[in-house]
């Protein structure tokens, strides 16, 4: 039975909330192993490794928004790093390519999946440096923060963005000595002084703290203020499903992986959730491509929406600065079509709520990218949770799930290579 209007506030206040708790818990256990595995991706990255990344169903997505982060750095003059999305056929992929200065990170479900583990062990035996996100063993591996599928991505986004954000300080250590240059207006705490590597360490791992508590603070914020917003958002999307309609969702960049999952999440649902009906323009990279090529970047996704849309659809655009131009156009031709319309927005929301193009603008009041990316991701996994009164959107967050081990792994090496026995493994 679906919550009244006031209920359903007050619930997804908690859902925000029960995030912090969860993720400043697991990073302040974290923090420490990241540093160093961020140092370590550093030293691989500058040997000529690349950073592999895959996942199935709305994991992949994590693997995609891996991929754009290190290859398209929002920091202007940091250096792209080389990474690549291999969900499409992971396990041929990397047999075919992977070398043994190379990073691989596979992603899943809270309760891990054998095929991502399989796929990391013989990464491994290969040479490269292995991340299960979750999994029992690896260079990094670590049990999920809770079973709580949407929560747990949510972790799991976190974690890989800080280790984009804090790897160029490890680059600029060993290059200048002690300088952080370009990036000093994130980790004010690194002083001009000649620091041990050990010292620099301890002082990323604080600072993946901060962000944490960043975080925190902004969903503090969304909870007082913008959990209004979301119930009428919530209540709109209901209204336009029950008429038959379905989400069509776009985004760049960062964005368009969230999209992705976002449309993902409704038509591939966790156990105990109803499928919803849903596409991501984001999500066809032919149609993305000629377009772009034959006409220009402004109309990928006007063009899409022209064949894809209905009336009694809900359009959802995408954009950390508010100010897409083909996000913009997109949603305006949605507004004539008589679409719904809802944008996910950073800083001030910009010109989508200037021109008041979206009836549900659900702005992330920050100036940064990575934060307002993974306050998006809250908001939109919990729109998804209150669409249809799922079982699984009561708003409780269960106890995580510890990941089975595989059935051809002995018992001894399990416990060996486990988080708890041994922090660390380079």
């Amino acid at each position: 039975m679906l919550v009244d209007s006031k209920h359903l506030v007050s619930r997804i206040e908690d859902q925000l909330l029960e995030r912090n708790r969860i993720c400043e818990g697991f990073f302040e256990r974290e923090a420490g192993r990241l540093a160093l595995a961020c140092q370590s991706m550093a030293e691989r990255f500058l040997e000529g490794g690349r950073l592999l990344a895959f996942g199935r169903g709305p994991f992949s997505t994590d693997a995609q928004h891996v991929s754009v982060e290190f290859v398209h750095p929002v920091i202007v003059g940091k250096r792209a790093l080389p990474a690549l999305d291999l969900s499409a056929a992971f396990r041929p992929w990397l047999d075919g390519i992977v070398q043994p200065d190379d990073m691989v990170m596979g992603f899943g479900p809270p309760e891990g999946d054998a095929e991502v583990w399989s796929a990391l062990e013989s990464a491994r035996r290969r040479g490269a440096m292995t991340f299960a996100l979750p999994g029992p063993e690896g260079s990094y591996a670590a049990e999920a923060a809770t079973d709580h599928p949407f929560i747990h991505q949510e972790v799991i986004e976190i974690l890989y963005h800080t280790l984009w954000e804090t790897v160029h300080v490890f680059f600029e250590h060993r290059e200048l000595g002690h300088e952080v240059g370009e990036a000093a207006f994130l980790y004010p705490f690194l002083g001009q002084e000649k620091q041990s590597t050990s010292e620099v360490v301890a002082e990323v791992a604080e600072s993946i703290r901060i962000k944490v508590r960043d975080d925190a603070r902004l969903r503090e914020q969304a909870a007082h203020e913008t959990a209004g917003p979301i119930r009428d958002a919530v209540q709109a999307i209901r209204e336009r499903l029950e008429r038959g309609g379905k989400l069509i969702l776009f985004g760049n960049g960062g964005s368009a992986t969230d999209a992705n999952d976002w449309a993902l999440d409704c038509v591939v649902p966790p156990a105990g959730y109803k499928a919803v009906p849903a596409v991501s323009l984001s999500l066809e990279p032919a149609n993305l491509t000629a377009i772009a090529n034959d006409v220009g970047t402004d109309v990928i996704f006007l063009r899409q929406l022209i064949a894809q849309a209905r009336r009694e659809d809900v359009a959802v655009g995408i954009s950390t600065s508010g100010g897409s131009r083909n996000v913009i156009m997109a949603l305006e031709e949605a507004r004539k079509r008589g679409l719904a319309t809802l944008a996910l927005a950073g800083y001030d929301g910009g010109e989508i709520v200037r021109r008041g193009l979206a009836d549900f603008p659900l702005v992330v009041h920050s100036d940064y990218i990575p934060r307002i990316q993974e306050v998006q991701a809250s908001i939109y996994h919990i729109i998804r949770e209150n669409l249809a009164g799922e079982s699984g959107a009561n708003g409780v967050t269960r106890r995580a799930a510890k990941p089975t081990r595989l059935a051809s792994e002995p018992a001894e090496r399990a416990a060996e290579c486990s988080p708890r026995r041994k922090p660390w493994v380079a």
